[in-house]
């Protein structure tokens, strides 16, 4: 056996062992209690028990269990979701931005052209992403109206698509959940669908801003509140987007040029419940952690003008390495709840000998293989520096950040919705099984990291959802990224 076979032997021992530490000692008590006793004295043993104590215990371990069950917060499912599927003509290929930006010398210089191609092409992704239309007039139309004919389309088509792909109606909704970061007219999102599906009157609606990327899964943590101290078999509709219309930059700045490049249109629904009827995913975990104490994390991705006047997002270069350690803070409090006893007591044990040795030696903490605890990894499609940074901390094989890769090439950043374009992917693929755990990790501007980790209850029937026409072409190869200093002021 050669020695990396030989060590994943060990290790996979190990961690049947040291989690099921309960079944291995009552086997070994049973073990050794067997030889002492015969059959014949089991027997009379179990005939001295009264029927009526038989009873009692029985009563009583339903007791607790019942007061258990009441005790815990009510679990949340995930129903259905559906995402917006753009049609082709909003493609927007590296040459057509190309030649629009050759088109609009008065909006952008050489230069800044130049930045922007090298930029899309190691960035990951393809040629088949798509803009709003308002981005394909020269110059772009950042018009108000623009902006809510993004806003109608991409929003309403899905909500129709979840509508379709689930037995609940619109009239069954309680609670309404919108997030868009940037773009915040008036009415707001949430009133525009609740005028545009009739909901009830008495629906409750919320509609949030600012959150940038991470504000699909801040949506999720505020429906899981909610409804675990509601009536059961309420409904929460969650719809995540960003509208991109009005707010593509025009100026020369390289850092604020970033979101002309990197974002792209997008959005998805979900219908959230108390109640387990109709589900296809529960959810376990729920952890936030907001770093915006630290300036630089704060200023991350920050809105603001130019010198010139423009508004525009600023991305820092650092985004990456900040997003490491809003990672980092965020498995510390999220990993403790996930991860098997097997891999909790190795890190454990790294803390100890850290502590024993200090001073003396260096000792590295031991990495937890969140690979035990997940089957599907759903890293934020941002960027692909980004999918980098998790993959390397977290120690994922390429296979482990496939669905995040292939998101980011066949629809861009799509903020806030990412996630489930990527959970489309691996259900596309065939790849869910009912018990399959699933970890979704996203970013946003604060700087904000959420975990949120599901189990499916029941797999899809179908793959008929964003990647329906794609799907085949997929896993791409992507291109090697050779590093640019000129890209480095």
């Amino acid at each position: 056996m050669n020695r990396p076979l030989y060590v994943k032997f060990l290790k996979t021992m190990y961690g049947l062992v040291v989690n099921n530490f309960l079944v291995v000692v009552a086997l070994a008590a049973a073990a050794a209690v067997a030889p002492r006793t015969s059959p014949e004295e089991v027997l009379a043993l179990a005939r001295e028990i009264r029927p009526v104590h038989c009873l009692l215990a029985l009563l009583l371990a339903a007791a607790v269990a019942k007061l258990r069950r009441m005790g815990r917060p009510k679990d949340v499912y995930l129903v259905e979701y559906g995402c917006f599927r753009p049609k082709p003509w909003f493609r927007a290929p590296f040459a057509t931005c190309l030649e629009h930006a050759h088109l609009m010398p008065y909006l952008v210089d050489e230069e800044s052209v130049s930045f922007a191609l090298r930029l899309l092409e190691r960035s990951g992704l393809g040629e088949e992403t798509c803009v709003p239309e308002a981005y394909h007039y020269m110059p772009p139309d950042r018009s108000l109206e623009a902006s809510r004919d993004e806003t109608e389309l991409v929003i309403f088509s899905a909500v129709d698509e979840v509508f379709a792909r689930t037995s609940v109606k619109p009239e069954e909704i309680d609670v309404l959940i919108v997030n868009c970061s940037i773009f915040t007219p008036t009415p707001v999102f949430a009133d525009m669908v609740v005028n545009r599906y009739k909901l009830r009157a008495d629906v409750q609606n919320v509609n949030l801003s600012g959150m940038g990327c991470s504000a699909g899964l801040v949506s999720v943590g505020l429906a899981k509140n909610l409804l675990q101290t509601a009536r059961p078999g309420t409904h929460v509709l969650i719809v995540s987007t960003e509208i991109l219309s009005s707010q593509y930059y025009v100026g020369k700045e390289r850092a604020m040029l970033l979101p002309n490049c990197l974002f792209r249109m997008g959005a998805a629904a979900m219908i959230l419940s108390n109640s387990s009827e109709r589900a296809r995913y529960r959810l376990t975990r729920l952890v936030r952690t907001v770093t915006a104490a630290r300036d630089a994390d704060y200023r991350c991705v920050f809105q603001e003008e130019d010198d010139k006047g423009n508004t525009g997002i600023r991305l820092s270069k650092d985004l990456a390495t900040t997003a490491g350690y809003a990672l980092k803070s965020n498995i510390a409090a999220f990993g403790p709840l996930v991860l098997p006893a097997s891999e909790q007591l190795l890190v454990a044990l790294s803390l100890l000998k850290r502590k024993l040795l200090s001073g003396r030696a260096k000792v590295r903490l031991y990495r937890p293989d969140f690979r035990t605890a997940f089957e599907h990894i759903c890293i934020h499609a941002g960027g692909r520096g980004v999918i980098d940074e998790v993959q390397h901390g977290l120690g994922l094989s390429d296979q482990d950040v496939e669905a995040s890769r292939m998101t980011l090439h066949r629809f861009g950043n799509t903020s806030s919705s990412s996630v489930l374009y990527e959970l489309a992917y691996i259900e596309a693929k065939g790849m869910m099984k009912k018990g399959d755990r699933i970890w979704m990790i996203s970013f946003g501007a604060g700087f904000d990291c959420n975990s949120v980790a599901w189990e499916c209850v029941k797999p899809p029937a179908d793959a008929d959802g964003p990647w329906v026409d794609s799907i085949h072409r997929y896993p791409v190869k992507l291109p090697e990224i050779v590093k640019d200093t000129s890209d480095d002021s």
